[in-house]
């Protein structure tokens, strides 16, 4: 009897893999990558992660401090688990993440024909991460240094990187943001975004699609400036050298493996 109810326990406590035969037969680890599969996804309570792991409570929440304490998982303002700055310095490192490679000298262009900083941008848990970026060198500019993380509720980019999201972490997106439902779709509608004094007072920018070999999105290129030269409808000016800079960005993609990546974003 006791025998039978040790199976079971293993069962439930083990790898989801493990009921068929997969895995990489270190369960320990198995279990951990469940554990960072299981934040792809966004923030996820100790429950949240029990459910979709199939771990025992104990472990899950074992297994989540453990990799805390590696910074593989962070907390968000609700104490929720979000995948960690670590793994974040882990692909950057991973031959300096090939999208960061390909963005330098599209943004420096993008800059130059614009006269406006160039920033690029993923999605990491309710943030979003400037992990590029070209600065106007002199004058009045928008300064977004390369590490910053900004709200995902204001911008263009934050609609961009929202706009073509599966529609149930779109509509959670939405909570709390200052633009719709409407304005996602006329993103979608015309591969674009522009934002005036939304996510700072003075400031407009605007926003396009990076896309990876799938045809998902992962990333926003955008230029950012002063209302004063950039104007309440900046798109008339800068969307088509935005798009263009962000569909050459895509085109360098198309041909390189493995960077259809959740957006730690996505985590």
């Amino acid at each position: 009897m006791d025998s039978s109810k040790s199976s079971s326990n293993s069962a439930v406590e083990g790898d989801p893999k493990a009921n068929t035969g997969e895995g990489s037969g270190v369960g320990v680890l198995d279990k951990a990558a469940s554990v960072l599969s299981a934040l792809e996804s966004g923030p996820q309570t100790l429950a949240q992660l029990v459910t979709a792991t199939h771990l025992a409570r104990p472990t899950a929440h074992r297994l989540a401090v453990a990799l805390e304490y590696h910074r593989m998982v962070a907390r968000d303002m609700q104490g929720r688990f979000v995948l960690g700055p670590r793994l974040a310095e882990l692909a950057s490192a991973a031959g300096e993440d090939r999208l960061l490679a390909a963005a330098g000298p599209i943004l420096t262009a993008l800059r130059d024909h614009t006269g406006e900083s160039a920033q690029l941008f993923r999605h990491q848990g309710e943030q979003r991460v400037c992990v590029a970026a070209a600065e106007r060198a002199m004058g009045l500019r928008d300064s977004i240094p390369v590490g910053a993380t900004l709200s995902m509720k204001a911008g263009s980019a934050a609609q961009v990187l929202l706009a073509w999201e599966e529609p149930d972490r779109l509509h959670r997106g939405l909570h709390g943001a200052s633009y719709t439902a409407t304005n996602l779709s006329a993103v979608r509608r015309r591969g674009w975004a522009q934002s005036v004094g939304e996510r700072e007072p003075g400031v407009a920018s605007i926003s396009a699609p990076v896309r990876g070999p799938s045809g998902r999105v992962i990333a926003a290129v955008s230029i950012s400036g002063p209302i004063e030269r950039m104007g309440r409808q900046p798109g008339r000016q800068h969307a088509a050298a935005v798009v263009t800079a962000a569909n050459r960005l895509s085109d360098v993609l198309q041909t390189t493996e493995g960077l259809d990546m959740p957006d730690e974003d996505h985590g």
